[in-house]
């Protein structure tokens, strides 16, 4: 077993006067450990932490009689109570599933601590071995209870399924927990020190939870309040902070100075704020701050660096500065417009560039930049998505970003402020005209009876990342050696959980709600947000906006928490629906996905029919048409005859389909770009050609009559406001196939009226029985897989609904037929 070198790994404070000390392995000397503290500090306690408490994160511990517990608290767990599930322990020391049968592995009822527990004890001999043994806990129904990912002990496997470890050399008695007479100033760096004969070591003393609690209530940001302006920041570990202001850009090298007071100290309610008032109505005025704070492992602290406002309602730059704007100024969004239901939504994903840049309305350069060109093109008779007929856009990310110039091209996900428009997407920056832009926008798709969600990005910042100069350590998730978490893949994930952090991410989406109208936010990476946070969010904005839209990109790196979400008001982007139709229109695909799919992937996905966002592309990978080409080269720029024939299979299993329904705009004209996997800087590729639609007219129109039928009456059979009956839904298979008939509402629980959908995804054609319980009179066709019917003209040919119904190769179908 490979030694280690250091002796401590991390250190850590509880409160400002209490603290907790990791080692790097256990320590069974008797005597304590000859730990100090930087700065001339003397610990008035020194004492072991209970290894118990180790094993409250990790679910093991090993006591001094090397005794190996595992256990889960069932407060943790409610679950288990409800479903009186037996739990095993099981791992590479019992051949994971072998575990489950007798009961050597299984767990049994107990207190830990005075917590309520499962619990499993016996010799630490078998599990010290090197490589750490994996091990997680399983029920007698074979459900696998997730591994904590951030657990001490937690490790990810190649395919990124989280397990729990064992080292036998960190079993909790690694732990020390310290007193100080005084609390620490946080302002100042500290350390804790092993003065070992042979090398001295040092390792930061890095705040804890309490820390991430400290916040306030004030109103944050440049506030004008009648003559005189407030400016407020949040900075818990500053030194000081100076406001600079000036009147226009060009005195940016001589601004006003101004330094801030900190309004509380340690354990005050307001404790690190920060705070001026200038005797005068600063509205149009530029500022920025410097902030100096400890030069440590977890700061980022530089007096010389200007810092944009976290709270700036409008900023010139990605940079800054920011512009203080008076609140009579902006105004209040005109709320009138009716948000629509959640299971009647049909949405389109879309990107304000990719929208305006080739639309075919007269536009000056900068109009088509933004915000003010879109604002047209949706009041246009032609409007691309109100003849398409969905009744909801959401907008990539809108708000401001590290594009280096107006002219870049952005997705928008690198964000650099959560409460101004995007610089680069207003006709002129240093007058805030996006502020008065956007919020036309908003007016005009609310005009065209087209609800606004906004795609916002909480989860990272981009570049500068001004939070950084703020405060490092409170503002982003880090390890004890200060090294960042990268769990979204760009570098910096925001302690989503920290107070203030919380907070201002509630602040920013009531703002964009009271200020702009937005109806609703897809939170990008949610799984970085975590649950316990979007459960706050949630409670926040329905009290603003009571039928506020909520929807969680579920996953990260980390993993996925759609499963968490259920018991919430989150509708999640349900990934595994793409990739099954994906699979599904060529030809593969089980009879149970497809069943599973088109009920709205009930109870593990979805508890309540809204809560899946069904979708088969959006703006990341490639098109569907690109994902799904026949083509060698994966381009389907020029789509074959099947590949138009799987697109429109395709549409009619996503609008026939319980769940909110999303396309990505273009879609419905077979949007391609090319085959390339990543566009996120490629405006040309991104921009929709809307010739396309006249390349493309009878695919277009399939689309835009699947949602019409979709928003109609009969159309009301799919969108489910609570779950269907258990008999509601009635399959019938062809042979050896997933090709399928579906009658909805088959038990007539809904009304009298009853839909008929037939698909066959194979390239051969097909029969299905119905069955002898099947009516076969009175069933009108709507639709196949060419289109919709418009009316029975004596030409038409419609295809009758029989006992034996023929369906062709990579085809559909749907009927409608009244029972009264």
């Amino acid at each position: 077993m490979p030694s280690r070198a250091k002796k401590i790994a991390r250190a850590w404070l509880e409160s400002p006067t209490q603290g907790v000390i990791e080692l790097t392995h256990d320590w069974r000397a008797r005597h304590l450990p000859p730990l100090t503290l930087s700065g001339g500090v003397h610990f008035a306690a020194l004492h072991r932490v209970p290894d118990y408490t180790f094993g409250c994160e990790s679910t093991y511990f090993v006591n001094r009689k090397d005794v190996i517990w595992f256990f889960i608290r069932l407060d943790q767990h409610p679950e288990l109570l409800a479903t009186g599930e037996r739990v095993y322990l099981a791992g590479d020391f019992n051949g994971w599933h072998d575990g489950i049968s007798g009961d050597e592995w299984l767990l049994k009822p107990g207190t830990m601590d005075g917590s309520a527990a499962l619990i499993w004890s016996g010799s630490s001999d078998r599990f010290n071995s090197f490589p750490h043994q994996r091990y997680k806990f399983v029920t007698d129904t074979g459900r696998w209870l997730p591994a904590v990912a951030t657990a001490p002990n937690a490790v990810r496997d190649n395919q990124g399924n989280v397990n729990y470890s064992i080292d036998p050399e960190r079993t909790g008695q690694h732990l020390f927990k310290f007193e100080l007479s005084k609390p620490l100033n946080l302002s100042e760096s500290w350390s804790v020190v092993w003065p070992a004969s042979e090398e001295v070591q040092s390792v930061p003393l890095m705040p804890g939870d309490f820390f991430y609690q400290l916040g306030t209530d004030l109103p944050m940001g440049a506030r004008v309040q009648g003559g005189e302006t407030v400016f407020r920041l949040f900075a818990p570990r500053a030194k000081s902070v100076e406001l600079c202001v000036c009147a226009q850009l060009a005195d940016q090298d001589n601004p006003h100075r101004y330094p801030l007071k900190s309004t509380g100290e340690s354990g005050d309610p307001d404790a690190g704020v920060w705070e001026v008032v200038l005797e005068q109505n600063l509205h149009g005025w530029l500022y920025w701050y410097h902030v100096d704070g400890p030069r440590d492992a977890f700061g980022l602290f530089d007096p010389t660096h200007r810092v944009l406002d976290p709270y700036a309602l409008a900023t010139v730059t990605q940079i800054g500065p920011a512009i203080v704007l008076d609140s009579a100024w902006m105004g209040q969004a005109d709320r009138s417009f009716k948000t629509p239901a959640w299971q009647d939504l049909v949405i389109a994903e879309a990107h304000v560039r990719d929208l305006v840049a080739r639309a075919p309305v007269a536009l000056g350069a900068e109009e088509r930049r933004g915000f003010s060109g879109l604002r047209k093109w949706v009041e246009h008779p032609d409007f691309y998505l109100h003849r398409l007929g969905v009744n909801c856009v959401e907008l990539q990310p809108i708000q401001e970003n590290d594009a280096k110039t107006p002219d870049e091209y952005h997705w928008g996900y690198m964000t650099n402020n959560f409460f101004a428009p995007h610089s680069g997407y207003s006709v002129d920056p240093e007058k805030a005209s996006g502020v008065k832009e956007f919020q036309e926008l908003v007016a005009a798709f609310h005009a065209r009876g087209i609800a606004v969600v906004l795609d916002v990005v909480y989860n990272h910042v981009g570049e500068p990342a001004h939070l950084m100069f703020v405060d490092r350590l409170y503002y982003f998730e880090q390890d004890g050696t200060g090294q960042l978490s990268n769990w979204s893949g760009c570098g910096n994930d925001l302690r989503c959980g920290a107070a203030m952090t919380t907070r201002l991410i509630i602040d920013s989406c009531r703002h964009l709600i009271e200020t702009y109208g937005i109806d609703g936010f897809r939170f990008d990476l949610a799984d970085l947000v975590s649950a316990p946070v979007l459960k706050q969010v949630e409670m926040a904005l329905k009290r603003v906006k009571p039928d506020v839209i909520l929807i969680a990109e579920p996953w990260s790196f980390r993993g996925h928490i759609a499963g968490e979400l259920r018991d919430t008001g989150w509708a999640s982007w349900n990934d595994g629906y793409r990739n099954f139709v994906r699979d599904y229109v060529r030809g593969g695909g089980t009879r149970e996905g497809f069943e599973y799919a088109l009920k709205g992937s009930p109870w593990y996905y979805a508890k309540w029919p809204a809560q899946t966002v069904n979708y088969t592309e959006s703006h990341d990978d490639k098109t569907w048409i690109d994902n799904i080409t026949e083509n060698s080269n994966g381009n389907g720029d020029t789509p074959t005859a099947n590949d138009r024939r799987r697109t429109h299979l395709m549409a009619a299993t996503l609008f026939m389909s319980v769940g909110i329904p999303m396309l990505s705009s273009g879609q419905d004209f077979i949007r391609s770009k090319q085959g390339i996997h990543n566009t996120y800087q490629m405006g040309e590729v991104n921009a929709l050609d809307y010739r396309r639609i006249y390349r493309f007219p009878s695919t277009h129109t399939y689309f835009a009559d699947w949602i019409a039928f979709r928003r109609s009456d009969a159309g009301r059979l799919v969108r489910h406001f609570s779950r269907a009956s258990e008999l509601f839904f009635q399959f019938y298979w062809a042979y050896d196939t997933a090709a399928a008939a579906v009658i909805y509402n088959a038990d007539l629980s809904q009304g009298p009226t009853q839909l008929l959908f037939t698909i066959n995804n194979t390239l051969n054609d097909v029969t299905i029985h119905l069955g002898e319980n099947v009516p076969l009179s009175g069933w009108r066709q709507l639709a196949d897989h060419e289109r919709f019917f418009r009316g029975i003209h004596r030409d038409t040919l419609v295809q009758a609904v029989t006992s034996e119904l023929f369906v062709p190769a990579l085809g559909c179908g749907l009927w409608v037929r009244e029972t009264m």
